[in-house]
């Protein structure tokens, strides 16, 4: 069965994009590695995160989390990864908000990758998301 909860119309992208925050650093456990830095953003919906790691000045992870839906990206194995999070799980009385975790699609998911780039389009202004966006070519 086809999941719709991640199609959506312009605005709603829009506003998606508009409403990603990023986390002061001193929540995000830094790196003890001379070079590295994590980047967290959080969007006003729940379950809308972007995790992004870079070592100097290129992504060295990244992850896109919205709606029980997953993006991730390693330097190490540098394709797009889909996959489904716990988070809309609510039978899980082990569940913690911080301990997320993520089953990897058998198939790759390319509306949800659409879907990403298009709301990572709507903040290129920042020269974060501008990198991130490279990751789709």
């Amino acid at each position: 069965m086809k999941n719709t909860d991640y199609i959506l119309n312009k605005n709603e992208i829009t506003l998606l994009g508009k409403s990603l925050r990023q986390i002061e650093q001193k929540l995000l456990k830094q790196s003890q590695d001379e070079g590295k830095t994590r980047l967290w953003f959080q969007g006003e919906e729940p379950y809308f995160d972007i995790f992004l790691e870079f070592y100097y000045d290129e992504i060295s992870w990244f992850q896109f989390t919205l709606r029980g839906k997953s993006l991730s990206w390693d330097k190490k194995r540098p394709e797009l990864q889909t996959g489904t999070t716990n988070e809309l799980s609510i039978n899980d009385a082990s569940f913690y908000a911080a301990s997320k975790t993520i089953d990897n699609d058998t198939q790759t998911d390319w509306e949800f990758i659409y879907l990403v780039k298009s709301i990572i389009q709507t903040k290129t202004e920042d020269p974060v998301f501008a990198k991130a966006l490279k990751l789709f070519s």
